[in-house]
């Protein structure tokens, strides 16, 4: 039997430290549109689905997000788990990919990779941030929907309905997991163990990383995260978001 695998993308306007960040231009588009391009170009992503809160600024992410091809699911701003779980609800997910909206270097092969795990093992809950070896912004998260929904039951701290994964993290005993990590994915020694580099966007030195690799390395329908890495070590990119603070979750 075929399963519905769904990419959720979760999204909106109302961040803290860059309020409006995935409506930023990167080359023409929108973050949130590079998100969706992304995720979709993954193989064994059969359904993408951006959810985003019922609050009126988050109308131009919804309407964006449709435009791009992705469905919208829209819920409650502050319990994001149940706002990811009644996405996943939504499209009938079997699987359920988590990425956050702040991702437009994330890459499809990455997600393939922790889908897989997921898909043709026991796994409940994958990841590639157990053990971190790959670059901040390609933070991939897989699990079962009967998995989510027993976390959605059984979590009730306000730390696990704002950071939906973190029951999982906290909660290991209750649940089959596994690190994925990058020499899994990657072959070449230059993409491996890289997480020193940051490619997410949280704050105004992460757009100008972001800007400088979207404005100067080729690409088509995606650009090439082995690309992209290349030339943020070539040109000593990583000096310009040098001084930001990663948040824990």
């Amino acid at each position: 039997m075929n399963q519905q695998i769904a990419a959720v993308i979760q999204a909106r306007m109302g961040s803290t430290r860059l309020p409006g960040k995935v409506m930023l231009p990167l080359a023409g588009d929108h973050v949130i549109t590079h998100d969706i391009q992304r995720v979709k170009s993954a193989e064994h992503v059969t359904e993408t689905v951006v959810a985003t809160s019922k609050q009126t600024a988050d109308d131009i992410v919804a309407r964006y997000a449709s435009r791009a091809g992705a469905e919208v699911f829209r819920g409650s701003e502050s319990d994001v788990l149940a706002r990811i779980y009644n996405a996943a609800l939504s499209v009938d997910a079997d699987v359920i990919v988590r990425i956050t909206g702040d991702c437009p270097l994330i890459d499809p092969e990455v997600i393939d990779a922790v889908v897989q795990e997921v898909t043709d093992t026991e796994t409940q809950y994958a990841a590639n941030i157990f053990e971190r070896s790959f670059p901040r912004g390609l933070d991939v998260e897989a699990f079962t929907f009967e998995s989510l929904e027993q976390v959605h039951e059984t979590a009730t701290e306000p730390r696990h309905r704002e950071h939906v994964t973190l029951y999982y993290r906290e909660n290991q005993n209750s649940f089959t997991t596994r690190n994925i990590s990058s020499n899994e994915v990657y072959d070449e020694s230059q993409f491996q163990n890289r997480n020193d580099l940051r490619l997410t966007l949280d704050e105004a030195d992460d757009y100008e990383v972001l800007r400088n690799i979207y404005e100067n390395v080729p690409f088509d329908n995606i650009v090439p995260i082995r690309d992209a890495i290349r030339y943020v070590d070539e040109n000593d990119l990583m000096d310009l978001n040098a001084t930001v603070e990663q948040k824990s979750h």
